[in-house]
C-alpha cells in the first residue's frame, strides 16, 4: 500500500506538471491586417503587442510600447498593453463595501488596490473563442468568486476588431453571473504616434473633450470632488502640445478626466492626438464616463523592444475607464454590475496621417 501511495503522489505531480506546460503552450499571438495597418495580440492578458501604422511618407512604425517576447510580459510592472481589470485604476485602502459587507482587496500599490490585484486579468491567460485575420479576434476569461478579493464569478470577453478607414475597435462585455460584484475593465496600452522608439510624447498635441477632472490625494486617491479644468494645467479643450504646462504640473499627467456629454447617443468623442513629424493622428471615441490620461511618468530605464530603452515621459495612455475609486464615492457613476446584468465598454480608435 505504501508503495501504490507513493505511485500516487508521483503521478499527481507528473500531471501538475504536464497541466503547467500546457498552460504555458496555451500562450498565443494573433495578427489582425488590412491594407491599412496591422495589430498585433496576444491573449496573455489580452494584450495589445504592437499597431503597426504608416507615416504622412508611407513608412511603417510601430507606435506601441511593448517587448519583443512573452516573457517580457510576465515580469512587467507597467501593463504595457494589457486589458485591466476586474476593476481598473485605483481602490482606496484596498477595500469596498457592497451590501453591507467589506470585502477587502489585496494591497499592491501602496495601501490601495491597482488594475485589479496582484494577478489581474493582466496576468492569466485568455481563451481564443473566435478569430479571423482580417477582422477580429474575441477572447473570453472566467473570474471566479473570490479571485483577488472580488465577489461573485464573472464571465469576462474582450473582441478586438479592424473596421474600414482605418478604425480599431475594442469591445470589452462581463456579466455578472450570481453576485454583485464592481467592473471596470480598461486597455491599457502606451502610444507614441512618432514611433515607439522615438525618444519622448512632450511634443504630441492633444485634445481632450472633457472639462472636469476628479481630483486625486498624493496616493493618487479621488478626494470625491469634481473640478473644472478651466484655468488650469488639465485644460486640453483646445489641442496644445503636452509640453505646454509642464512647468504648471512638473510630475506630469495621472488623472481621471470626466468626458462631456455628446449628441451620440452611443460613443462619446475622448480625444484627439497628433505627432507633427510623422503627421500621424489618433481619434477615440467610447461610451464610458472617463478617461485616465497618463504620460508614463513612472517609466524608467525599460529595455524594450528591439533592445530601445524606455524613459520618462515616452509614451501616453489614455485608458476610457468608469471613475477611480468609485465603489467608495456614491456620487461617481456606479460600477457595480448584477447578477444577469451585463458590462459593456467600447472604444473606437481612428488612425490617419497627413
Amino acid at each position: 500500500m505504501a508503495n501504490m501511495s507513493l505511485i500516487c503522489l508521483f503521478l499527481m505531480i507528473a500531471l501538475l506538471f504536464v497541466n503547467v506546460s500546457e498552460a504555458e503552450e496555451e500562450i498565443r499571438v494573433y495578427e489582425l491586417k488590412n491594407r491599412e495597418f496591422s495589430v498585433k495580440i496576444t491573449n496573455y492578458g489580452a494584450t495589445v503587442l504592437s499597431v503597426i501604422l504608416p507615416d504622412k511618407h508611407g513608412k511603417f512604425n510601430d507606435v506601441v510600447l511593448g517587448y519583443d517576447s512573452i516573457e517580457g510580459y510576465k515580469n512587467d510592472s507597467t501593463y504595457f498593453g494589457a486589458l485591466v481589470g476586474r476593476v481598473a485604476n485605483r481602490i482606496g485602502g484596498a477595500h469596498f463595501t457592497l451590501h453591507g459587507i467589506q470585502y477587502k482587496l489585496p494591497a499592491n500599490d501602496g495601501n490601495n488596490t491597482l488594475h485589479g490585484g496582484f494577478r489581474g486579468f493582466s496576468d492569466v491567460i485568455w481563451t481564443m473563442k473566435s478569430y479571423k485575420k482580417d477582422s477580429h479576434i474575441t477572447l473570453t476569461y472566467n473570474s471566479v468568486d473570490g479571485e483577488e478579493g472580488f465577489p461573485g464569478d464573472l464571465s469576462v470577453m474582450v473582441t478586438y476588431m479592424l473596421i474600414e478607414g482605418n478604425k480599431l475597435a475594442i469591445k470589452m462585455e462581463a456579466k455578472s453571473l450570481n453576485k454583485a460584484t464592481p467592473v471596470n475593465l480598461a486597455s491599457h496600452t502606451y502610444w507614441n504616434l512618432g514611433g515607439h522608439n522615438s525618444g519622448d510624447i512632450l511634443s504630441h498635441t492633444i485634445q481632450l473633450f472633457a472639462s472636469k477632472i476628479t481630483p486625486v490625494n498624493d496616493e493618487l486617491i479621488p478626494t470625491g470632488e469634481i473640478a473644472t479644468v478651466k484655468g488650469t494645467p488639465y485644460d486640453f479643450l483646445h489641442p496644445r502640445s503636452i509640453r505646454s504646462k509642464f512647468n504648471d504640473l512638473p510630475s506630469g499627467y495621472d488623472i481621471n478626466y470626466v468626458l462631456d456629454s455628446s449628441s451620440n447617443k452611443h460613443l462619446k468623442k475622448v480625444a484627439v492626438v497628433e505627432e507633427g513629424k510623422s503627421g500621424r493622428k489618433m481619434e477615440l471615441w467610447s461610451n464610458q464616463p472617463g478617461v485616465q490620461f497618463y504620460t508614463s511618468n513612472m517609466l524608467k530605464d525599460t529595455k524594450g523592444k528591439g533592445g530601445y530603452v524606455y524613459s520618462k515621459y515616452g509614451a501616453f495612455c489614455l485608458e476610457t475607464q468608469g471613475f477611480p475609486d468609485s465603489v467608495n464615492h456614491p456620487n461617481f457613476p456606479s460600477q457595480i454590475v448584477n447578477p444577469g446584468e451585463t458590462y459593456k465598454h467600447v472604444m473606437v480608435y481612428r488612425f490617419t496621417a497627413d
